[in-house]
């Protein structure tokens, strides 16, 4: 396993792209969560409801880790469908405010050597990987939260393969929970279980050296191919994070093409929902796998639904948290809608592309082909547009006075003059 960890170097030498925005929607996403849960725990480490709970940073890290992904409004590695941040980044949160000395080019540093080793995992085993049932985020997650945390704990690379090793015998997360509470679960569970991992290291707990290439290891058990080598060959030459995309909707990202196409159909003209006689969406086949769901009965189960999502588009024109609730999924004209959609596959589609036809009683048509979603790699989002969106999230729970504190606050964590020089100090953002 020499190839799954080296020296890491000076990643800003190397990589000076990382920028305010991927750590804005970082702390974004995982701010954002629905506050539905209390927990009992000790004072190390604060929750993101901006209340004053304080907990164990490991049960931290799970909370948090929870909420960054129960809006589905994450960020996405489109070639293997990973959301790298959020395990990465709670876990990284959480040991930062439970320990010093660690600064905003540290986190930065540790949150990209993370999220490479995600998701040179994740390319390792896909598609395959998605085939027998795995859900890519948190069986790679908690890798990568090992990795990032291991990093400013300056792990020697012998402890660093056992934090690998014990974060892979923690894998977690099956699709068939796709649209319950749990699949967020997973996300908290991968940061909770990295952090876990190389803290157990630091303290000379031991693993397999050769937990992911052996035979009984992480990659011949998650797939039934890998080609791992070939990959991490390119560790510090090919840069994955340079292909990560922001949310623009907040629902299972492969069904973003499908809902651009729709939200602009739904500005033809005017016209009532009924009548649209039929609706015709062709996608790539990870549309069906992963999003298939044909009769949602609740908010979640409709965030991976297409034929809901399509449908809302073009009732609503328009996709944001609102739309995501058990009422518009159990409305009555939501429901006669969606049974018009019709979703066939095409394996020459692209996983940021789609075709949306829609067909009006009396024989119009109208017709929109999505080449790249926006928010796309090749159409992503402005730096207005991410701070529009953390400013949306954040102030549910902040208010309008105190988000913009925090977006300034966060903006400014790995500046040079005005930067915190201790992430333990991470605490301020909760209490501006």
């Amino acid at each position: 396993m020499a190839w799954s960890y080296d020296e890491h170097g000076d990643y800003f030498r190397w990589f000076p792209a990382i920028r305010a925005p991927i750590a804005l929607h970082t702390f974004g996403t995982s701010f954002s969560g629905q506050a539905t849960s209390s927990i009992l725990g000790g004072n190390e480490t604060q929750l993101a409801e901006f209340g004053t709970l304080f907990v164990d940073a490991q049960i931290a890290a799970l909370v948090n880790g929870i909420a960054s992904h129960v809006d589905d409004y994450d960020d996405t590695h489109l070639a293997t469908i990973i959301h790298p941040a959020g395990p990465v980044a709670l876990a990284l949160l959480a040991i930062a405010e439970s320990r010093h000395n660690i600064t905003g080019r540290d986190f930065l540093t540790a949150f990209v050597a993370g999220v490479e080793a995600e998701c040179k995992l994740g390319l390792s085993v896909y598609p395959e990987h998605y085939d027998v049932g795995w859900h890519i985020t948190s069986i790679t997650g908690s890798i990568g939260a090992a990795v990032a945390v291991g990093t400013p704990l300056n792990l020697t690379t012998t402890k660093m393969q056992h934090a690998i090793g014990i974060a892979s015998t923690q894998v977690v997360g099956m699709q068939e929970f796709f649209g319950s509470d749990t699949k967020s679960f997973h996300v908290g569970r991968a940061a909770q279980g990295g952090m876990r991992a190389a803290l157990l290291a630091e303290n000379g707990y031991t693993s397999s050296l050769q937990a992911l290439e052996a035979k009984f290891g992480w990659l011949n058990i998650v797939s039934t191919r890998e080609n791992a080598t070939a990959y991490f060959d390119q560790l510090g030459k090919v840069w994955e994070i340079e292909r990560n995309s922001f949310k623009p909707f907040p629902c299972g990202i492969v069904m973003h093409p499908a809902i651009d196409g729709a939200i602009q159909l739904s500005k033809y003209g005017e016209f009532y929902w009924d009548h649209v006689e039929s609706v015709e969406v062709r996608v790539n086949p990870q549309v069906l796998v992963l999003t298939g769901k044909t009769s949602p009965q609740t908010g979640l189960e409709g965030k991976f639904s297409i034929y809901h999502a399509v449908a809302i588009e073009i009732l609503y024109g328009e996709a944001t948290p609102a739309q995501s609730t058990g009422e518009v999924v159990r409305n009555s004209t939501v429901v006669e809608l969606r049974k018009k959609v019709n979703v066939t596959t095409d394996k020459g589609i692209r996983t940021d592309e789609a075709v949306v036809k829609l067909k009006f009683k009396g024989g119009k048509k109208a017709e929109k082909h999505v080449e790249h979603a926006v928010a796309s790699v090749e159409n992503p989002l402005t730096d207005e547009d991410l701070k529009q969106k953390f400013l949306g999230q954040v102030g549910r729970a902040m208010g309008d006075g105190r988000v913009e504190k925090a977006f300034s606050a966060i903006s400014n964590f790995n500046s040079r003059k005005r930067g915190w020089k201790d992430l333990s100090h991470v605490r301020e953002a909760y209490e501006l």
